[in-house]
């Protein structure tokens, strides 16, 4: 199953683990990305918090927690090959995956449809 948020991440939960990266559209509104900020396994996320940052040749932004959890996986692809997160934004771009814990509510998130009709309001 895979959700988004209105800050353009994207998580995509198999059972109690959540992947989350950017969205296409996210990655084409910063343009090149030049470098990642993962977090530290084991760091617990806050639903809305800081989880990882990238920069590109526009700008840096905060990627945010969709859900709260703990990190079990950050993708050190990406500091060797940070532009994967433009190849592949919603593939081998990820960003980390993380725990979910029991019972975690994912009725904010939007599924595909209605975070493409969101974005068509941008």
């Amino acid at each position: 199953m895979k959700l988004y948020t209105k800050d353009h991440e994207w998580v995509a939960i198999d059972g109690d683990v959540a992947t989350v990266g950017i969205t296409t559209y996210a990655q084409g509104q910063l343009g090149d990305v030049v470098f990642v900020e993962l977090p530290d396994v084991g760091k617990q996320l806050t639903k809305g918090g800081e989880a990882a940052v990238v920069e590109s040749v526009k700008a840096a932004s905060e990627v945010y927690a969709p859900l709260d959890g703990e990190v079990v996986e950050a993708n050190e692809k990406l500091a060797d090959d940070p532009a994967l997160v433009n190849l592949e934004p919603e593939t081998g771009g990820w960003f980390l995956k993380m725990k979910l814990p029991a019972g975690t509510d994912t009725s904010e998130l939007m599924d595909e449809a209605a975070y493409e009709a969101f974005v068509q309001t941008l």
